[in-house]
């Protein structure tokens, strides 16, 4: 008899449940959004250095902080050791989260 006939998964665990290690061990995608802007190719190929492109997010407005492409939080922009970071001001509920997936 094996472990998955008694009801176990590999990592040992009855089966069902995760696997906690092996969960916090899995690589995402972590992207901040300002905002988005549909343009025509056309548009797209006039752009030159110093062009600007007007996003769909209001100046003030938070950000969006994407697990996967999903939205997980919203932020403001701040500044880190010379470096670019988010301080979150909404955490999407887990509820939300998951109806997005």
């Amino acid at each position: 008899m094996t472990d998955n006939d008694m009801g176990f998964d590999a990592g040992g665990n009855e089966a069902g449940q995760i696997n906690g290690e092996v969960l916090q061990n899995i690589t995402v995608t972590l992207t901040v959004e300002v905002g988005r802007a549909m343009i025509k190719i056309r548009d797209l190929m006039r752009l030159t250095q110093g062009s600007v492109v007007e996003l769909d997010h209001i100046a003030g407005e938070p950000l969006d902080l994407l697990v996967n492409n999903t939205v997980v939080a919203q932020g403001e922009i701040v500044l880190v050791n010379e470096r670019y970071g988010i301080r979150l001001t909404r955490v999407a509920p887990a509820s939300e989260r998951m109806s997005n997936l």
